[in-house]
């Protein structure tokens, strides 16, 4: 096909989000005078990224990801000081709450994972953590690890300070554009269509999050990935929550909770989580149905597990519900790197729920290949083909991505 447009860019990038602002920013930082633009349909940040519980995990099972985190935290710093602003990260810290055989192992192993990375991580005794966290059983047999320097922030605007930033190094992000077609010469991704006309471009990168299998299948791949709704709720304030208590991860819950302004944000794994074909969402995310009864049916099938953790939570009113899809994989690591097959097409995909954790490695990492530079990071276990080739729309692979996070015990 053959492009007759005089817009051209050295990249551009689908999606804006938080992994597309971030690419965005590294790319402009990296390599300035080149063109980079990010189109976003609707408006920056508003779909997965501004829905999500926000935690900024450092020390991970899943040791891959750990690089990817700290260069997050780095990268926030030094956005603070090029806005002269602050992004008020909430540095409470993490305990992890071990009340099982397996789940104790489990923590052990975390915790020399955090000793490897030179992280500061500690066993609490019971009274200790009922002093830091009111809200929390506790019961001597129990384990209690935990890392003071994680935290949570406002997801939006760590998603916004990306693109603030990008623009002021020449990044172009041009909102309510809407990419409707990859454009082809042979297997080489020339460019895009878009609802304001065509762009020529070097380089194309799909980061359109629950939508990126839409776009990847023009090109015929099998993007391995799946929206699978993520939820959340947060309770009536109460003394119970002060707000700077730490986050706190409850495997044998399949749960995790951290304070919201005097309340409790919490969220459980479901028995069965909800996936949905990609074909199936709207544009606009708010015209989606997450929920009908806003989770109270998945919360009532698993809150006995929870109470053994916060028996309040009976008689504790919840105020809000939050729901998103996040891109799920059946082994719960990321999908994203070079799409195979296709010449200068990139796909920064299936965030797992690590997505505002991981964004700053992320958006380094692409600003590098792209450019044709060494990944600085290991995306092995993210490899595009590693679950061979596969249908994005079929309910089988969808059930699978469902179930990843079903029995998804981490944070």
């Amino acid at each position: 096909m053959v492009i007759n447009t005089s817009e051209k860019a050295d990249v551009v990038v689908i999606g804006g989000g938080i992994f597309g602002c971030a690419i965005a920013y590294y790319y402009t930082r990296n390599n300035p005078g080149k063109k980079i633009i990010l189109l976003e349909r609707n408006e920056i940040c508003n779909a997965a990224t501004s829905h999500a519980a926000a935690l900024l995990t450092r020390i991970r099972a899943k040791k891959d990801f750990i690089p990817l985190s700290l260069e997050t935290y780095r990268v926030i710093a030094e956005m603070e000081k090029q806005l002269n602003e602050t992004l008020y990260v909430k540095r409470v810290g993490v305990l992890h709450v071990a009340a099982s055989e397996s789940t104790i192992a489990d923590l052990d192993s975390l915790m020399k994972i955090a000793a490897t990375f030179s992280e500061p991580a500690t066993y609490l005794q019971a009274e200790k953590v009922q002093a830091k966290i009111p809200w929390l059983k506790t019961q001597d047999e129990w384990k209690f690890g935990f890392m003071p320097q994680e935290s949570y922030c406002d997801p939006y605007l760590l998603g916004t300070f990306f693109a603030r930033c990008a623009k002021l190094q020449g990044a172009e992000i041009r909102q309510g554009v809407e990419v409707t077609n990859i454009l082809m010469e042979d297997n080489i991704a020339v460019g895009v269509a878009t609802s304001d006309g065509n762009i020529c471009t070097g380089a194309v990168v799909i980061a359109a999050g629950a939508w990126s299998p839409v776009l990847a299948m023009q090109v015929g791949i099998g993007l391995p990935m799946a929206p699978v709704r993520s939820q959340y709720w947060i309770t009536e304030r109460s003394e119970l929550f002060p707000v700077d208590s730490p986050i706190v991860i409850l495997p044998d819950a399949q749960a995790y909770a951290r304070p919201e302004s005097g309340s409790l944000l919490f969220g459980i794994r479901e028995l069965k989580s909800f996936s949905t074909s990609p074909a199936n969402i709207p544009q606009n995310i708010s015209e989606f149905s997450f929920s009908d009864d806003k989770g109270t049916g998945d919360l009532a099938a698993v809150i006995d597990k929870l109470a053994r953790f916060f028996p309040m939570v009976y008689d504790t009113g919840l105020k809000y519900y939050i729901a998103g899809f996040s891109g799920y994989t059946p082994d719960n690591y990321l999908s994203m790197g070079i799409v195979p097959g296709v010449k200068n097409l990139f796909a920064a995909t299936g965030c797992v729920g690590a997505g505002i954790s991981v964004a700053g490695g992320v958006g380094l990492a692409f600003a590098e290949m792209i450019a044709g530079k060494p990944n600085p990071y290991d995306f092995t276990n993210f490899n595009l083909e590693r679950f061979g080739k596969i249908d994005p729309f079929s309910n089988a692979w969808l059930d699978k991505c469902a179930m990843a996070r079903s029995q998804k015990r981490s944070g």
